[in-house]
């Protein structure tokens, strides 16, 4: 592996909640985002301009962002363009786009083409660049869509190239459903890597078949530093029932702190603010390792 510092882009507070039947306050949200600050997290996604009707959760979204603390690098989901307004009064330093790898998640999930889907996610992201902000891609079911079943590499990998070349700093390779299985994300990453690099590309990872810790470490044996997780394995996937959350970031940060790479994270406080978010979720949550964190923290 190349390089000492793996950026973990802790995405609980929207890609964890957004899902969640109970409720969160905007004022529970920022006690969340300040919990993960000070347990030094450096990129946060802290929530999506969304339509308020179908993500009621990320409702507060306009209200939310101009209050959070300074340090951390703060990203925002935005769908499109009118999104993409809202950020920017709102203040957002760096969104993030979302196409589908598939025509029919694409039909089933926003109600387009994956054609159109494309060419909106391309007009937001000039749009996001002429303002001079930093931009994200993530193209998602790039392993197995809920409709179509295993997608094929060619498909994603000419998504990549066309978020790249609609001028996404970041693409991430995402696995929604939680399908991917560490060859599959091997040889996806080979051709991917040749042609944008390491530092373009990022991924992010459910764990519904218990191999997402394994997928990353795949990336990080390849180059890649920026990975996205959950505190606790906080989420899931709606087209996935009863699927598992994220990548827990408290075993991202394990796995990175046995590897020799630095993450900035502090692991008690990390903990820490699990507990608040299964407080706020009313849900019990914790990754792979949780409980003997936990219990290494206690002696």
């Amino acid at each position: 592996m190349s390089g000492d510092f793996l950026l973990i882009n802790e995405v609980g507070p929207r890609d964890g909640l957004q899902n969640q039947r109970m409720a969160v306050g905007v004022d529970d949200k920022l006690r969340l985002i300040q919990a993960l600050v000070a347990a030094g997290v450096q990129a946060i996604e802290a929530t999506s301009f969304v339509s308020p009707k179908a993500v009621p959760q990320m409702a507060d979204a306009d209200a939310l962002f101009p209050r959070l603390p300074v340090g951390p690098r703060y990203s925002a989901l935005v769908p499109n363009e009118r999104g993409l307004a809202r950020a920017l009064a709102a203040g957002v330093p760096e969104i993030a786009v979302v196409l589908s790898a598939t025509e029919t998640m694409n039909q089933r999930n926003i109600r387009m083409s994956l054609a159109e889907a494309q060419a909106e996610c391309e007009r937001t992201l000039a749009a996001a660049r002429t303002a001079q902000l930093r931009t994200k891609a993530y193209v998602a079911v790039a392993f197995e869509c809920p409709y179509e079943g295993p997608v094929a590499a060619r498909q994603v990998h000419a998504l990549i190239d066309a978020m790249a070349s609609a001028g996404a700093d970041t693409v991430v390779i995402a696995d929604t459903i939680g399908a991917a299985a560490p060859k599959a994300v091997d040889t996806l990453l080979r051709e991917a890597l040749s042609s944008h690099g390491a530092e373009r590309l990022a991924a992010h990872f459910h764990d519904t078949r218990g191999m997402a810790l394994a997928n990353a470490w795949v990336c990080l044996e390849a180059g890649i530093r920026q990975l996205d997780s959950s505190l606790g394995g906080l989420g899931g996937c709606p087209f996935a029932p009863g699927a598992a959350g994220n990548l827990a970031t408290e075993d991202l940060l394990l796995l990175a702190s046995q590897s020799g790479l630095s993450t900035g994270i502090d692991l008690p406080a990390l903990l820490q603010a699990i507990e608040l978010a299964a407080e706020l979720t009313q849900q019990p949550l914790g990754g792979r390792s949780h409980r003997w964190l936990t219990r290494q923290r206690a002696v």
